[in-house]
């Protein structure tokens, strides 16, 4: 004779919420860390904004008056014209040799198996991983013991070290999805190497190759380090002339300083929204296959 048991009562959802919230306060830890470090960044931002609007700012919560004359100001004291026509020139380079470097080394890499092929993608790890300032010092004294830094020339020399592997980790998971027998169909028509790449491989290339360049052209215009140790007075990207704008000798209105700020905030937010829009975060995962064992 089978015998009934019953079932154990089921918590009721209220419960159940109100056992998790009080059974993990380190959740609400977590989140009150992050809620306020969201709004001291947000105090601090707001707080350049509002000062380069602000006419006059002393003691008070807010300034006595607004004003846009500061902008102006900046624009013509900082020649923030020339300037950003040296920081678009300089990240067009270093995004076109990245790419013009980077996209045939990733090929090899991804299509190719050969000794010390780990070995070499923890090398193109290195300068992505370690800070600029490691290897930006030797980098920029070799480049001034052969004439190269000061000048754009070695502005952009300096930025292709990161930039180059950058493009190599990101391309080479691009390349692993497409499927070799396509190249493969193609040579078979008489396609040589160069019109399997240019003809076959390049417009099935054309979203990690736009995922690449956004992302160098980020990391250009953000590039702090290595461009102020190579920089001269003709070749300073944004970044590097605010910085000087801050620290140098001389009485400035720190309304024009932070004008000058908000204008570099205003395009990395431009450039981060493009990047977000175009790019997918989760294919920027260089995967190293493993090598077949014969």
């Amino acid at each position: 004779m089978a015998t009934i048991t019953e079932a154990p009562p089921t918590p009721s959802p209220a419960r159940t919420a109100r056992r998790r919230i009080v059974a993990r306060p380190a959740a609400w830890i977590v989140w009150g860390v992050v809620v306020f470090f969201f709004l001291n960044l947000l105090g601090v931002v707001a707080s350049v904004l509002v000062s380069s609007f602000g006419q006059r700012w002393f003691d008070t919560w807010l300034p006595d008056g607004y004003t846009t004359s500061w902008y102006g100001r900046a624009w013509e004291e900082f020649a923030l014209l020339r300037v950003i026509v040296v920081t678009l020139e300089v990240s067009v380079l270093v995004v076109g040799l990245s790419l013009l470097i980077g996209v045939p080394a990733a090929y090899v890499l991804a299509r190719r198996s050969f000794p010390g092929k780990r070995l070499i993608f923890l090398v193109f790890l290195l300068p992505i991983l370690m800070p600029p300032i490691t290897y930006g010092i030797p980098l920029a004294t070799v480049l001034y013991k052969f004439g190269l830094a000061g000048n754009m020339s070695g502005v952009v020399l300096a930025n292709l070290v990161p930039s180059v592997p950058f493009v190599i980790l990101t391309m080479t998971p691009f390349i692993e999805q497409i499927d070799p027998r396509v190249e493969s169909a193609a040579r078979m028509c008489g396609a040589g190497l160069r019109t399997v790449f240019l003809r076959v491989l390049a417009p099935l290339l054309v979203p990690g190759i736009l995922a690449s360049a956004i992302l160098v052209l980020v990391r250009t215009v953000g590039m702090f380090e290595l461009t102020f140790l190579t920089a001269g007075p003709d070749s300073q990207t944004l970044v590097v002339a605010l910085y000087y704008s801050m620290s140098a000798s001389g009485i400035r209105a720190q309304q024009s300083v932070d004008a000058m700020a908000v204008i570099y905030t205003s395009m990395m937010l431009v450039l981060l929204v493009v990047a977000l829009r175009y790019v997918n975060p989760t294919q920027l995962v260089a995967r190293v296959k493993d090598e077949p064992e014969h």
